[in-house]
């Protein structure tokens, strides 16, 4: 059986007004006749139909439906033939979408500030992060692409390789495989926040506008933390072996405070000196193993340390340097430079004494 189409009152299947109806029209000044959906006509009472509120806010009925269908922009009722109706707070909630999502504010997140009304304050937070991401990778893709247009023909092939292995479409590059690397290198019995007091003093964030030597410096950062055989000639040794046990915690709560007391002298490149900074890096090293602070002491750290340098990690410590640089040619001090700088004053002094 056929469904039976169902005709708003007044008006039969081939879309005429009846005879009784085409008398209503004409009546009192003022009154108004009945809508079709289409908001062809004027309403009989407050309600508007979808046609009517679509012309009234300047956008299509499809937009209008749109937002109907998902909650957004509920219906007053339904008309007698089965059509939507709204009332006029609808043009001002229909206005308030069309702001929100001119924002580019998802539909999800429009419904939360139209059900709550605190929730914008949060919608729009959460917006400004995703846009701050969104900018800071285009930014990042814009350095790139001048590191590549600047490159001699030769080193374009590397750079580009490089670059491929760090670079997203939408989000800055990852510090991810660095963070790994430096996880792996710092002992296993470090206490949680020396760890990860660590990992993020190792591990530079790209900058948010870099030049192309930054974009190039992080490039080859990843690069050097991915590379597996060297984390395993770096892998930690237990120096427990040594005189004394092995304390990892008491050496790198030291080793931060005598980096502290280093970074005015290394910021400013100082030669590097003995004094209270280099004091406090040894007193570390020896505290660590159970040991006193001698001249001996002295000496044979001097050696080991020099044993332990690998010269790609001076490579890496320079490349942080150069990141995080806010000018060319004035490096703020990382851990790695304001170590070498203590080295330096450890040997400086030792050859002092020698002489």
């Amino acid at each position: 059986m056929r469904g039976e189409t169902v005709w708003p009152d007044g008006w039969s299947e081939d879309g005429k007004r009846t005879s009784a109806e085409q008398g209503k029209g004409a009546s009192a000044e003022g009154e108004k006749g009945t809508f079709s959906e289409e908001g062809k006509g004027a309403s009989v009472d407050d309600s508007w139909s979808i046609g009517e509120l679509a012309e009234r806010a300047g956008v299509t009925v499809k937009t209008v439906r749109f937002y109907s269908d998902r909650g957004l922009l509920p219906e007053a009722r339904r008309s007698a033939g089965g059509h939507r109706r709204y009332g006029p707070e609808a043009l001002d909630r229909l206005r308030l979408i069309r702001s929100l999502r001119a924002l580019d504010l998802p539909v999800p997140d429009v419904g939360r500030v139209l059900d709550q009304e605190e929730a914008l304050e949060d919608v729009i937070a959460g917006q400004l992060r995703e846009l701050g991401s969104r900018m800071a990778a285009l930014r990042w893709r814009e350095a790139a692409l001048q590191l590549l247009r600047d490159a001699a023909p030769e080193e374009r092939a590397e750079r580009l390789r490089l670059i491929g292995a760090v670079t997203t479409p939408s989000a800055p590059p990852s510090t991810a495989v660095m963070a790994r690397f430096w996880r792996g290198l710092l002992p296993a019995r470090l206490p949680t926040r020396l760890r990860s007091a660590m990992v993020e003093a190792a591990v530079p964030q790209p900058p948010g506008d870099p030049t192309p030597a930054q974009v190039l410096a992080f490039a080859r950062l990843h690069a050097i933390a991915s590379d597996v055989r060297l984390a395993a000639e770096l892998c930690p040794r237990d120096r427990s072996s040594a005189a004394g046990d092995y304390h990892p915690a008491v050496l790198y709560d030291g080793l931060g405070e005598a980096y502290a007391l280093a970074s005015a002298d290394v910021r400013a490149q100082r030669t590097p000196h003995g004094g209270e900074a280099l004091d406090c890096f040894v007193a570390a090293h020896a505290r660590s193993l159970g040991m006193r602070d001698t001249p001996v002491f002295r000496r044979r750290l001097s050696e080991r340390l020099e044993r332990e340098a690998h010269p790609r990690m001076g490579r890496y410590w320079r490349l942080v340097a150069e990141v995080t640089s806010r000018e060319p040619g004035s490096p703020e001090p990382n851990l790695g430079t304001t170590d070498d700088w203590l080295r330096a004053a450890l040997d400086a002094q030792i050859s002092r004494l020698a002489g």
